[in-house]
């Protein structure tokens, strides 16, 4: 990835709203969200939320699909990976040990899930940390 398609994602990231429908798509996976459902599940008005697509469409960061008289939207899921990778690329370079916590390529791309998921529990979020802990092992 180029510094400046990292910057454009970057930038387009940087606002709650967008951030927001990032986020919702993500979790919506491969299926995606027709504009109206995302508009709903954020409580945003129609013009706002068409202005915040178009810049995600524009980062890269979405995709769009026409479905008869609906758009359905998507997370670009290799676009926000290659982000990430991007992020993490020289990742304990300069000190020449991996730490656990920066451990680029440790965890599996992230791929759609068959199905949204909710706020997560506690006990959830800790399966979670200990997963992540066993995919940074290989920093040890």
């Amino acid at each position: 990835m180029k510094t400046k398609v990292a910057v454009t994602a970057l930038a387009a990231l940087a606002q709650d709203t967008r951030l927001a429908i990032f986020r919702l798509l993500v979790e919506a996976g491969a299926a995606g969200m027709p504009a109206g459902g995302i508009a709903a599940q954020l409580g945003t008005a129609a013009p706002t939320l068409s202005f915040h697509l178009k810049e995600l469409l524009h980062a890269g960061l979405i995709e769009a699909e026409p479905q008869g008289r609906f758009i359905v939207y998507r997370a670009d899921f290799n676009a926000m990976n290659a982000l990430v990778g991007y992020l993490t690329e020289n990742c304990c370079r300069a000190s020449g040990a991996c730490n656990p916590e920066c451990a680029p390529g440790a965890a599996p791309a992230c791929a759609p899930a068959t199905k949204p998921r909710r706020r997560a529990s506690a006990a959830t979020t800790a399966k979670a940390a200990l997963r992540k802990t066993k995919n940074a092992a290989w920093c040890g």
